[in-house]
């Protein structure tokens, strides 16, 4: 049975009991999961969890942008920031290294719109450049989650994809790109077969879409 949940609850952070229900479903799925506080205790961990001289792409999340994250990957010099690296590269003539790049970075690092209580990951995407690299292509995946996107089915995941995260990411589009934004493509991750590959980093506080 599908569970409602009216459009403004998807703001709402989820209760701690929904918080460990969620990581206990993720887990079992291969997941590595850690329950933090807020964005400033993943900022470190990200830090962390990622050694220095690695390459990085960070897939467009207001999350990276509003922690800090994003500004720690690709502006501190720890690390071989794919994002900045392509954005200098001609599109003509090394869009295939530019591909190759985005696709099989050492660590990917971003967020997702939904995460559902049965353990699977939601992620919605315009152009796709982050999704080969959270889907299997980056060695190891970081995805750091806001407590307001834990939903308890997979319905309500999508419906949150399309009632609530594409209207705010249409606008940043607008603003930012001057074009909308769609759900071109959709990535659900329902396990993740290889140990220690996948970390969830699942905030107690509300941030990003």
């Amino acid at each position: 049975m599908t569970t409602s949940i009216p459009e403004t609850r998807f703001t709402d952070a989820a209760p701690e009991r929904r918080l460990e229900r969620a990581a206990a479903a993720l887990t079992a799925h291969g997941f590595t999961v850690e329950i933090l506080d807020d964005a400033a205790a993943a900022r470190t961990r990200v830090r962390e969890l990622i050694p220095e001289g690695a390459s990085v792409f960070t897939g467009a999340s207001e999350t990276l942008r509003l922690s800090g994250i994003d500004e720690d990957i690709n502006t501190g010099g720890r690390y071989e920031a794919v994002k900045p690296r392509t954005l200098t590269m001609d599109r003509a003539t090394q869009a295939d290294e530019i591909r190759r790049l985005r696709a099989s970075p050492d660590v990917a690092v971003g967020s997702v719109h939904a995460v559902v209580e049965t353990g699977s990951l939601v992620i919605a995407s315009g152009s796709g450049s982050q999704l080969p690299g959270y889907a299997g292509g980056a060695a190891r995946a970081i995805w750091v989650v806001g407590a307001q996107k834990v939903v308890p089915d997979l319905s309500a995941a999508l419906r949150r994809v399309e009632d609530h995260c594409l209207p705010l990411e249409n606008a940043r589009a607008l603003e930012v790109y001057g074009m909308p934004s769609a759900i071109n493509r959709l990535l659900i991750l329902n396990a993740e077969y290889q140990p220690g590959r996948g970390t969830v980093l699942l905030l107690r506080e509300t941030i990003g879409f």
